[in-house]
């Protein structure tokens, strides 16, 4: 079988920076323009000074891409751990406004201890950990940081100091709102919700969260933040003043502190500490899993290196009191869609954030707080969106309970108790579900006949026994690794009492490896297990009912392929590894395909194979993460065509497109066509192939069609209109258009 990944894998090391300097370096500067305000972000919500975050941004980028074990991940002060370092920072405050600096120490300890874990190569352990409790403690967080946050949008305090206080006092702050602070805030939201749903290239140049800053500032000129006065709206008056924006020195040296070490031997110190270091450590190990999935070129991350560099980067970033550093998942999800290749493109970042600071410090003073709010209130929500717990219940009921419990005991207690309570939570329903005693339990996890054979064809088979859980994800994965990738696997499920999410996730990840190196992976005898979710992830036991009805959606489509004699089928399916050959699912991980029609469009050479699907993918990942449902079709050529991308072009996307040439992408226009070329976007690799491929009627024929996404790897066709499902009708006509398309292809093969 031939290898599907037919990526070169970009160099590494001097040689990788030689190579591919200007990709990186065009994504390291998108990288850093969001970088910029989340780090001061961060650092507000966190409670330190707005310099802290930005330490940690560029010592994050700098450190890390010269020792780390991930290729575009980038690092750097997250959202994800604002609430643990504004609990510990609080807590070590005496009144003396030393705060920061034994915080600075408390971040120093857990960078060394971090280190220590890596040497030990003990990063594997963030796989153990179930990834609906992961989810459950980022919805928490993110509800944290918005009942934290809506006060400082609305202009308003709060005597509350719970979590859960701060929620149920929101009424009171919108009755005492202050317009003046709020109007900056309710812009910057508005901008932030519909940024990703202007289409015009321009305007995604620069992030959402650079243009919330460009349009915040001008109000804090309108109503003259500089100077404390009262204004008057309906009314009643308020009062505005510089105390609602961020404070940052014009000289940074006077913003960065030394770490104070002389709190070392109180407890306060080290439940600072372990706390800081496990959730930490727990969501960078995540984030790295959901990054590599991302990569294009499906390298994956050395955790324990990572884990150590990060360690050291931490450490250093302590001694100058800035916040501990992670691998951050919306920057790393920037960085790839903007084709970084290596991880000079980190260090890159690490500089232009760097710069930003040296020459915008007059333009960061001038920021209002209600803008920064606005950005993470934002994040906040999407942590906790109810798209989450959607998600959650479509793996599962168990997920779901996974997930809000977690979430329940962390708004209750604090970070560290939730991660404790979630993963006990899971436990105890994996138990109740296998139905066996306690210590029965344990030694089916730890103590199964699972075993590895091969038989005489070189064929390798895994024999999963007992309980297939999280707590045994190490030992299986050590098992699978043994095998060459190369080679055909196939695991049997089918004496597994128990097979979890966490488990099922693993071994979708491997079929990907196998099929990319050219090995075949097959799991089997999940025919012997039930769901409570028709979800492929879903926990597959033996005592879980499933029920599952057609929605009148999917009967219109059962009925329109009966009429057409089509074949069709509802149920889920995971196989996917098509897909992924075209560019556009290269960083858009799939997670399953549904409502699948399957037919032929009749010639009198060879007919050609076509599949129409639901497809459910992910637009980045965990807190960066857009899930998308939309319909495609794919259309198997039995002749070879140029590669190309067609698409709808926007005015203002010449411009954009000139400006990004410089990293080499190239939009294809026709002087003789000009309504074809302001209609459509068209890139491909081989320009001169693809001219000849366009003949005047194909183009003739794109100008007189409705506007669809037509991609070519050579090989299939895949086309779609909406990033939504398509209603039976807009399926008819995409089969129209599909069918005359290959018509006018059959001609190019032809000739």
């Amino acid at each position: 079988m031939p290898k599907k990944n037919l990526h070169e894998v970009p160099a590494t090391g001097l040689k990788g920076l030689r190579m591919h300097w200007k990709n990186d370096l065009v994504a390291a500067f998108s990288v850093s323009l969001v970088a910029l305000p989340l780090a001061l972000g961060v650092a507000f919500a966190s409670g330190a000074p707005p310099m802290s975050g930005i330490i940690s941004g560029v010592i994050g980028g700098v450190v890390c891409a010269i020792i780390g074990g991930s290729y575009v991940g980038i690092k750097g002060p997250a959202a994800g751990l604002i609430t643990v370092c504004y609990a510990a920072i609080m807590s070590l405050e005496d009144g003396s406004g030393r705060g920061i600096r034994y915080f600075g120490a408390v971040v120093f300890v857990s960078g060394c201890i971090q280190v220590l874990l890596g040497l030990f190569r003990l990063g594997k352990l963030g796989e153990v950990y179930p990834s609906s409790v992961i989810h459950g403690v980022l919805a928490a967080i993110g509800i944290i940081i918005f009942g934290k946050q809506i006060n400082v949008a609305l202009g308003t305090s709060s005597e509350e100091e719970s979590i859960i206080g701060l929620l149920l006092d929101i009424p009171n702050s919108l009755m005492n709102l202050n317009p003046f602070v709020t109007i900056i805030s309710l812009t910057s939201l508005l901008l932030l919700i519909f940024h990703s749903k202007i289409s015009y290239k321009l305007f995604h140049f620069l992030p959402a969260p650079v243009w919330v800053l460009f349009i915040a500032v001008p109000f804090v000129f309108w109503f003259d933040f500089f100077e404390t006065h009262e204004m008057t709206f309906l009314g009643s008056t308020y009062t505005v003043g510089p105390h609602y924006l961020i404070q940052f020195p014009s000289n940074i040296l006077d913003s960065i502190f030394f770490a104070d070490f002389s709190r070392m031997n109180e407890g306060v110190f080290w439940a600072g500490v372990i706390s800081l270091t496990l959730i930490s450590s727990i969501e960078t190990l995540a984030i790295a899993k959901a990054v590599d999935k991302l990569d294009p070129y499906n390298r994956e991350t050395d955790t324990n290196r990572d884990l150590m560099a990060i360690g050291v980067s931490t450490a250093f970033a302590g001694l100058l009191c800035g916040l501990p550093i992670i691998t951050v998942i919306a920057r790393s999800s920037v960085n790839i869609s903007n084709h970084a290749k290596t991880r000079w493109s980190n260090l890159f970042h690490g500089v232009f954030l760097l710069v930003f600071v040296l020459l915008l410090a007059p333009f960061i003073q001038q920021i209002p707080l209600a803008a920064l709010a606005a950005i993470l209130v934002f994040t906040g929500y999407k942590l906790a969106a109810p798209r989450v717990f959607k998600h959650a219940y479509e793996q599962g009921m168990e997920q779901l309970l996974f997930l809000c419990g977690t979430l329940i005991i962390t708004l209750f207690t604090d970070l560290l108790w939730g991660i404790i309570g979630g993963f006990m939570l899971t436990l105890l329903v994996h138990i109740l579900l296998s139905r066996v005693p306690v210590t029965t339990f344990f030694s089916m996890v730890f103590k199964s006949d699972t075993y590895l054979t091969r038989d005489n064809n070189g064929n390798y088979e895994l024999w999963i026994k007992g309980i297939a859980n999280f707590l045994g994800i190490l030992r299986l994965k050590k098992l699978i690794e043994t095998v060459p990738k190369e080679q055909q696997l196939r695991v049997h499920l089918s004496e597994a009492r128990l097979v979890d999410l966490t488990v099922l996730e693993v071994m979708n990840d491997y079929e990907r490896k196998f099929e990319e190196a050219g090995g075949d992976f097959q799991t089997t005898g999940l025919d012997y297990h039930v769901a409570s979710s028709p979800h492929p992830m879903a926990l597959k036991s033996r005592f879980i009912p499933i029920t599952y009805r057609l929605s009148p959606r999917e009967r219109k489509l059962a009925f329109f392929a009966k009429e057409n004699d089509w074949e069709f089928q509802h149920e889920v399916d995971y196989n996917n590894s098509y897909l992924r050959a075209f560019q556009f699912f290269e960083i858009r991980p799939i997670e399953y395909k549904a409502n699948i029609i399957r037919g032929h469009y009749p010639g009198e050479n060879e007919d050609v194979h076509w599949e129409i699907a639901d497809i459910t993918f992910d637009e980045g990942a965990l807190l960066a993460t857009e899930v998308y449902n939309t319909t495609v079709q794919i259309v198997k050529l039995p002749f070879h065509i140029p590669k190309f991308i067609l698409e709808k072009e926007g005015y203002f996307d010449k411009i954009f497109d000139r400006v990004i040439a410089f990293s080499g992408a190239k939009d294809i226009d026709f002087q003789l066509f000009t309504k074809f070329s302001r209609k459509f976007l068209l890139k491909g690799e081989d320009e001169e192939t693809i001219r000849a491929f366009f003949t005047p009627e194909l183009i003739r024929f794109f100008e007189k069609k409705d506007i669809y996404h037509v991609e070519s790897n050579g090989e299939a066709l895949l086309i779609f209109k909406y990033l939504r499902l398509a209603q039976a009708e807009e399926t008819s006509k995409m089969l129209e258009f599909s069918e005359a398309l290959v018509k006018k292809l059959r001609l190019y093969e032809n000739s």
